[in-house]
C-alpha cells in the first residue's frame, strides 16, 4: 500500500507550492498518496490524520508536544522539512521515534554565497569607502579603500565550520586567501580538506581582516561573542554575522565599533530581530543591517523542496540519506 502524506505547515499554501514546485509535487505523487491541500495547526481537530505516515513541511512548521503527536499522528514515520533549523519542533517527534530530515544543506548554499560575496567586498574596503565616496568625495574614499588588503593573501576568519562554515571555506579556496577557523569539533584532517588553519577564537579576532560567524545556535554559544573578542579586532576589520544574533553581545559590539570607527559590522541577523527601537545599530555609520536575507529567498526556496523530495526518494528506495537529524546533532547544529 502507498504511504499517505500531507503538507503540514502554518505557511500560506501559495508559499508552500513555491517551496515544493509543481515538478516536485508531481515527483512525490508518483511515489505516495499526497493530499493536495496544506494542513495547518488550527485544522488538526477537524481532520482525521491518523493514517498519515509522512509530513512534508517548510517554514511555519507547528511545534507539537508528544501528546498532540500521539493524538493526531499516531502512524507518523518521518518528517521532511524544506527549510533550515529544526530546533523549534524536532525533539518531541524524535522522542517518539519519528525520523526528521532537514534541507539545511540546501539552505546553506545561499548563505555561503552571500557570505563569500561579503567577504570579498569587505577585503576590498567596499563598505566604508562606499559611504565615504558620498560623504567626503573620491580622494577620501580612495584613501580609505587603499588601507584594505584586497583578496590576495588576506586573512579571513571563520567562527564555526559546520555545514555553512565548511561550504564558505570550500568556496573561498578559489581565491588566494589565508583562512583561519575556530571550531572545537574541527579535526586536523577535516581542516586540511577544507584548506583552513585551526585557530583560537582570540587569535582569529586579533589576526583576521574579515571575520564571519557561523556558530550553531544553542545555549553554549549565546553571548559567546563579547567585548573581550571584539576589542581585539584590527582598526579596520570587518565582522560579518549571518549566524544568529543571540551569539553576539550587542552592547559589546557597539562599544568596539565606537572605539574604532574604522571597523565595520555587517549584520544580517540580530537579537532581537530586528534590533530594538532606539538601538545604536541603526545609527552607527559603520554598521550595515540587512533583513535576514542570507538564506533561501525568491526562487531559491525551490531548492529546499527539491532536496527533501530527493531525500524522501532515497529513504523510500533504501538508498543512503544525507540530511537526517538526530537528537545528538541538535546539541551542536544551528
Amino acid at each position: 500500500m502507498r504511504l499517505k502524506a500531507i503538507f503540514f505547515t502554518n505557511s500560506p499554501p501559495a508559499f508552500v507550492y513555491r517551496v515544493y514546485s509543481a515538478a516536485v509535487r508531481e515527483q512525490l505523487a508518483r511515489e505516495i498518496t499526497l493530499a493536495p491541500d496544506v494542513v495547518s495547526r488550527d485544522m488538526l481537530g477537524r481532520l482525521d490524520l491518523r493514517d498519515v505516515e509522512v509530513l512534508f513541511s517548510t517554514w511555519g512548521m507547528p511545534a507539537l508536544n508528544e501528546a498532540e503527536i500521539e493524538a493526531h499522528f499516531p502512524s507518523l514515520r518521518s518528517i521532511f522539512y524544506a527549510a533550515g533549523s529544526v530546533q523549534g519542533f524536532a525533539r518531541p517527534f524524535l522522542r517518539r521515534g519519528v525520523r526528521v530530515f532537514s534541507a539545511w544543506g540546501a539552505n546553506a548554499v545561499p548563505v555561503a554565497e552571500f557570505t563569500v560575496a561579503q567577504i570579498l567586498l569587505a577585503n576590498k574596503g567596499f563598505f566604508p569607502s562606499e559611504g565615504m565616496m558620498k560623504a567626503a568625495g573620491r580622494p577620501a574614499a580612495r584613501h580609505c579603500a587603499e588601507a584594505f588588503p584586497g583578496n590576495f593573501g588576506a586573512r579571513v576568519g571563520l567562527i564555526g565550520c559546520g555545514m555553512i562554515g565548511s561550504l564558505v571555506a570550500q568556496m573561498l579556496r578559489s581565491y588566494r586567501l589565508e583562512v583561519l577557523a575556530c571550531d572545537p569539533y574541527l579535526s586536523d584532517a577535516r581542516a586540511g580538506e577544507l584548506g583552513v588553519t585551526r585557530c583560537s577564537l582570540e587569535g582569529l579576532f586579533a589576526g583576521c581582516q574579515t571575520i564571519s560567524n557561523h556558530l550553531a545556535d544553542n545555549e553554549q554559544t549565546r553571548g559567546m561573542l563579547h567585548y573581550g573578542l571584539f576589542r581585539l579586532m584590527r582598526p579596520n576589520a570587518v565582522f560579518i554575522n549571518t549566524g544568529r544574533g543571540a551569539q553576539v553581545v550587542e552592547a559589546d559590539l557597539i562599544r568596539a565599533l565606537k572605539e574604532a570607527p574604522g571597523r565595520t559590522a555587517l549584520l544580517d541577523v540580530t537579537h532581537p530581530e530586528p534590533p530594538a527601537p532606539g538601538s545604536e545599530l541603526y545609527a552607527l555609520p559603520n554598521v550595515i543591517l540587512t533583513p535576514h536575507i542570507a538564506g533561501s529567498m525568491g526562487e531559491e526556496v525551490a531548492r529546499m523542496g527539491e532536496f527533501m523530495a530527493n531525500e524522501f526518494a532515497a529513504l523510500l528506495h533504501g538508498r543512503a540519506t544525507r540530511y537526517e537529524v538526530t537528537m545528538d546533532m541538535l546539541e551542536t547544529m544551528a
